[in-house]
């Protein structure tokens, strides 16, 4: 295997069931059980994210580090304790560590989605996680509990879709958010704001927006752009070797390279020269690897 990376780790990607597809973004499960991992190799890197995301922690312990902090384990670093947890959007990226062979599971929504299912004021959770049972409705708290207790990933995805469905199918809008990308739903919710309430002037669309998604369009848009110059960036490597910046820059929305440089640098922490490096080389970028 090229660089860092492991071939003994097991990472997956779920997409949802296509009456789910607005509501939950998709899935990933991350097993390193059967994996000899050094200390570099058991970090999780992840971008700030408009999502919000339920963790279950199967086995194993999960540690943050300080955002901001230098990539190293000579920091202090927060242990997450409770076992399933809700974590809101993250203006920030993130660094996680493992002590040794984990396996957990996270579920990403739409933040709008999780509002309407859950009653949820998202802009209170932005940069913020807990206990699932100090945040979420009790039979959302029996779902986690019974997917604690689930065994295998395929069952404990069937286990969450069955529990969403019929109560997506009871609040979804009448014309659902297009989610497939971040600018689609930026997008797609900022329509829906302008079409909702008796209000429509732009500083009332953009309150709603900011109350269902839990950042401001500003933020949205950003990410969204990020995301799109991620995925145009990967499409371009593989058909040429490497993505020619300056070409995505100006597919994706960017002012100019220097544009497209800072804000990959805010979503990530990393320039999207390096970003691109550590995605090909290091273990601990595998959740960019199955977003790719």
């Amino acid at each position: 295997m090229p660089g860092n990376l492991s071939p003994d780790t097991i990472s997956r990607l779920w997409l949802p069931r296509p009456a789910l597809a607005s509501c939950v973004r998709a899935a990933l499960s991350r097993d390193t059980r059967a994996a000899v991992l050094d200390d570099a190799q058991r970090m999780d890197h992840m971008p700030s994210s408009p999502l919000c995301t339920l963790f279950w922690q199967f086995e194993g312990t999960a540690e943050l580090l300080p955002p901001g902090a230098p990539e190293s384990l000579a920091v202090p670093r927060e242990r997450l304790e409770p076992r399933a947890m809700l974590l809101g959007p993250s203006t920030r990226p993130t660094i996680g560590w493992h002590a040794g062979p984990c396996h957990g599971l996270m579920v990403m929504f739409t933040s709008d989605a999780l509002h309407r299912l859950t009653g949820l004021e998202v802009a209170d959770w932005v940069n913020r996680r807990a206990d699932v049972r100090e945040a979420l409705p009790a039979d959302w708290v029996a779902m986690c509990e019974a997917v604690l207790a689930e065994t295998g990933d395929d069952a404990r995805m069937a286990r969450v879709q069955d529990f969403l469905e019929p109560r997506w199918e009871a609040v979804r809008p009448a014309l659902p958010l297009q989610a497939h990308r971040y600018l689609d739903w930026a997008h797609s919710l900022a329509a829906h704001a302008a079409l909702s309430g008796t209000g429509r002037s732009l500083r009332q669309v953009e309150r709603r927006v900011k109350r269902w998604a839990g950042l401001p369009m500003r933020s949205l848009l950003g990410m969204g752009r990020a995301e799109l110059a991620f995925f145009n960036g990967m499409a371009e490597a593989a058909e040429r070797g490497a993505p020619n910046w300056a070409e995505l820059a100006d597919a994706s929305g960017y002012a100019d390279q220097s544009h497209l440089c800072r804000e990959v640098r805010r979503v990530t922490g990393f320039s999207p020269e390096e970003l691109y490096r550590r995605i090909q080389e290091d273990e601990g970028f595998w959740g960019y690897r199955l977003w790719a």
